[in-house]
């Protein structure tokens, strides 16, 4: 259920609609209120350039995320696949030894 949350970023209030919890929300709001703090504080920008840039920094951090969550998805699936591969060749060297066994007790 959407819900009103007042946070405060760059020193101004926003009332945001959010789905999440209320500490979420917070916690986000936090975030990007850091971001723009720094570069405020660091390059003398104004509130809407410090936003534009924060926000561009924070898109260049999620794309860098979701490339590196690509990369161990995929290390993942060829670990599976790997797996995979080792356990049917176990499975066959366990039915041949089984085979073996069974033709030595046969001569014997």
């Amino acid at each position: 259920m959407k819900h009103r949350v007042i946070v405060t970023i760059a020193g101004r209030d926003y009332t945001l609609i959010a789905a999440e919890d209320d500490g979420y929300v917070q916690r986000v709001a936090a975030y990007v209120d850091g971001q723009m703090t720094d570069l405020i504080s660091a390059t003398r920008v104004s509130i809407t350039d410090s936003a534009v840039l924060s926000a561009v920094n924070i898109a260049d951090s999620l794309f860098k995320e979701q490339e590196a969550s690509e990369n161990l998805r995929r290390q993942l699936k060829e670990a599976l696949e790997e797996t995979t591969k080792v356990t049917m060749e176990l499975s066959d060297a366990k039915r041949e030894i089984f085979k073996l066994q069974n033709r030595k007790e046969k001569k014997d």
